[in-house]
């Protein structure tokens, strides 16, 4: 493995950062020296990955579109249950043919220069982040409009309930502060604001004084980019007060500080193209001879076991998921099975034709049960969970080829070679972007519906989904999509899900991260969700 070491400015940088955190009170004349007075800590230098200083803090460019968002607020929020709430909204209404939403602004709210948010920087952000081509979809929106003063109109162009959803992930931006360079240097009426960025190696951010909400007790939160292990030797040297760390350095020690633990809806797991071998206009290979028969699918989610999978590639920590969207509202029951069952795995294969080998893997009408499937190169836990599995699935009779692979190949190829998929956000809609057959097509390059999942039922709900009226309503049909006691999408296997990844953290003893909801994907980031609710003692 590369050793990394940090780079002598840096290690200024962190102790400089470090030291200015702490002032330290005089112990009283008589007091035990082994009982000082506790020192008080007024700025943190944290580690948590890359994101927080590339410099793209545009929410109409896609910045926050996974709830996490240091600058800006949204009309609504997601709160702990993962659930809407109002934030700059006091609260909305939605019309009968259920495309007319309309939100009454709550008055008062200020960006971080001063200036009073008003129902026109709500339009002027919905206007440009659909015009702007950007990540944000807006696609299903036909105008929005400012209305009666203090309330803002959107008309869409079809029904759609997970609208909602975007309302709360996307952030209002400022009309009269917007331009080109916005993105590293945002005005936004969240609970922070920019005091210093250095491009790829540090953003360093001060509460926002107009700051409706809980205000940060820190001065100031230094936020670094450098790689893990340098981070882990700098929190093992007492610079860093919160630095993620990846399953692999869990077990490490690190004095003065805590690991946290933190529960997410981070899914890994493997796609399982359902239909046989064939070609698109293209050219390229899509669907799978071996994934494509429904035994295979169903004895290898039966017959692994995920726990030994997350001790062998993740030290034990992450909960064994056998559903993508496990910890969610919209999560369904998971379907009454369970893994481990080789005995069982193996009589399905046998009664649907798949017999041992001379080389113990099954083959049927000619086919070996033997597949590839990738992890990226840049993302060890998702190789290493490919090669677990791999090994796991042997005693079934299946042979896994486990290659590591860049992301953009890997994607690429997924509908033929299941790749290491990373999924779970706050927007249901994500339950339609796995499962419903119109995303199923031969020609797609994309992750949706990347196994070429078509069922009927499942689209039937599905689509009683898009068009609820309301986001309880909503929710009920996205689990029945899954699984609705009988049927849907989770017993029909179309992927193999394995484990929800645990984030993992240390953390400076005596601080408190708050109450953290469920972490979406995003590779450790998310505890800075609530940052301005963190407290030290």
């Amino acid at each position: 493995m590369k050793k990394f070491s940090i780079k002598p400015s840096l290690l200024g940088l962190l102790a400089a950062g470090a030291l200015a955190g702490m002032v330290h009170q005089p112990a009283h004349a008589g007091a035990r020296k082994e009982a000082p007075q506790a020192a008080v800590r007024d700025s943190l230098v944290i580690s948590v990955g890359s994101e927080p200083a590339d410099g793209n803090y545009d929410p109409c460019k896609g910045y926050g579109s996974y709830g996490i968002n240091l600058f800006q607020s949204a009309l609504l929020k997601i709160n702990v249950q993962v659930l809407t709430e109002p934030d700059i909204a006091s609260g909305y209404t939605v019309s009968d043919d259920r495309l007319v939403y309309t939100f009454t602004i709550r008055k008062g709210i200020k960006f971080s220069d001063g200036v009073t948010l008003t129902p026109e920087d709500v339009v002027f952000t919905y206007e440009t982040a659909k015009n702007g081509g950007s990540s944000v979809d807006l696609t299903m929106l036909q105008r929005v409009e400012a209305v009666n003063g203090n309330q803002v109109r959107f008309t869409l162009n079809k029904v759609f309930s997970p609208f909602v959803r975007t309302t709360a992930l996307l952030g209002i931006v400022p009309k009269h502060a917007y331009n080109d360079d916005y993105g590293r240097n945002p005005i936004g009426t969240g609970p922070f604001r920019v005091k210093q960025l250095d491009l790829n190696q540090q953003l360093i951010i001060e509460p926002n004084p107009y700051y409706y909400g809980v205000k940060a007790p820190f001065k100031q939160i230094t936020l670094l980019t450098i790689d893990e292990q340098a981070a882990l030797a700098a929190a093992k040297s007492g610079q860093l007060d919160v630095v993620m760390v990846n399953p692999e350095y869990a077990l490490e020690k690190v004095n003065g500080m805590h690991l946290e633990t933190i529960k997410t809806s981070d899914n890994r797991g493997f796609n399982l193209p359902t239909i046989p071998e064939t070609r698109n206009a293209a050219g390229a290979v899509v669907g799978n001879n071996v994934t494509s028969d429904p035994a295979v699918r169903r004895a290898l989610n039966i017959g692994i076991n995920r726990q030994t999978i997350i001790n062998n590639a993740l030290n034990g920590i992450g909960t064994a998921s056998w559903v993508r969207f496990e910890g969610l509202p919209w999560a369904s029951e998971d379907p009454p099975l369970r893994d481990g069952q080789v005995d069982e795995a193996k009589r399905i294969l046998e009664a649907a034709g798949w017999i041992p080998g001379a080389d113990g893997v099954r083959v049927k009408n000619g086919v070996r049960c033997e597949f590839r499937i990738t992890g990226r190169t840049d993302d060890l836990q998702r190789y290493n969970l490919a090669v677990a599995l791999a090994e796991n699935a042997k005693p079934l009779g299946i042979n896994i080829i486990a290659e590591s692979m860049d992301w953009a190949s890997a994607q690429r190829i997924a509908r033929n070679v299941p790749t290491c998929i990373g999924t779970g956000d706050y927007s249901f809609y994500d339950v339609f972007n796995a499962f419903h057959s119109s995303l199923a097509g031969i020609d797609t390059v994309s992750l949706s519906n990347s196994p070429m999942y078509t069922n009927p039922t499942v689209d039937g709900y599905l689509e009683a989904m898009i068009g609820s009226k309301s986001e309880e309503e909503a929710l009920e049909f996205a689990k029945k999509a899954q699984y609705d006691g009988q049927t849907g999408a989770n017993v029909d296997f179309p992927y193999l899900w394995l484990v929800n990844i645990d984030h993992t953290y240390f953390v400076r003893d005596g601080l408190n991260l708050g109450v953290q909801r469920i972490h979406p994907h995003g590779h450790g980031v998310p505890v800075i969700q609530n940052m301005n609710e963190w407290t030290y003692r």
